[in-house]
């Protein structure tokens, strides 16, 4: 599984990583996982996922953890996290 995210302010992506879990854990585990290295990575707090963060993730693959979504100060408008390669 390849997750991409990415940071956005002001419309413009100002950082982004790919990361990627060749393990045999469960989609749901390869997804946390990812979450929390992306955020390691950008060495931010942990998103909560909110249950719109959870529709729109189980529809599209996709989903954008906006400032309401980190208990801390965030300095970007959305984190977005989107599954661009499956096993």
């Amino acid at each position: 599984m390849r997750i991409w995210a990415k940071l956005f302010l002001d419309n413009r992506m100002i950082k982004d990583t790919v990361i990627e879990d060749l393990s045999s854990d469960t989609r749901t585990h390869k997804v946390f996982n990812a979450l929390n290295k992306i955020a390691a990575e950008f060495d931010l707090p942990n998103p909560i996922w909110l249950d719109s963060n959870v529709k729109e993730f189980k529809r599209h693959s996709k989903t954008r953890f906006r400032k309401d979504s980190f208990i801390e100060d965030v300095p970007f408008d959305y984190l977005e996290f989107h599954v661009i390669n499956e096993d």
